[in-house]
């Protein structure tokens, strides 16, 4: 598939900056392409302009636009180009339980 092809309920990858800490606890990070602030939980010591990676689910994809809305704890949608793939979705194997009859079987 091409670069930037996502589904969604695949696993990606945004890479964000630290711009400052809040509070002792919580972060304030720069995501890129997304316009608005956004914070999160993060104990360990990180620095002014280190860059963390933040992984959610891709909950809807705009290929037209070339958007990916993915699921941060809050739903935050950037453009495609900036994230990185981590995990494809692969959907469920549905199975026929045991106990039903097949048609062709005799009663």
């Amino acid at each position: 598939m091409a670069k930037g092809s996502f589904n969604i309920g695949d696993e990606v990858a945004i890479t964000a900056t630290v711009r400052r800490r809040v509070t002792e606890d919580r972060v304030s990070v720069s995501i890129p392409s997304y316009g608005q602030p956004h914070s999160i939980v993060e104990t360990s010591k990180v620095m002014k302009g280190q860059t963390i990676e933040l992984v959610g689910d891709v909950t809807c994809v705009d290929a037209e636009v070339g958007k990916v809305t993915v699921n941060l704890g809050v739903p935050v949608t950037v453009d495609a180009h900036t994230l990185r793939l981590v995990t494809r979705y692969v959907s469920p194997k549905r199975r026929r339980p045991k106990w039903t009859r097949r048609h062709d079987e005799a009663v």
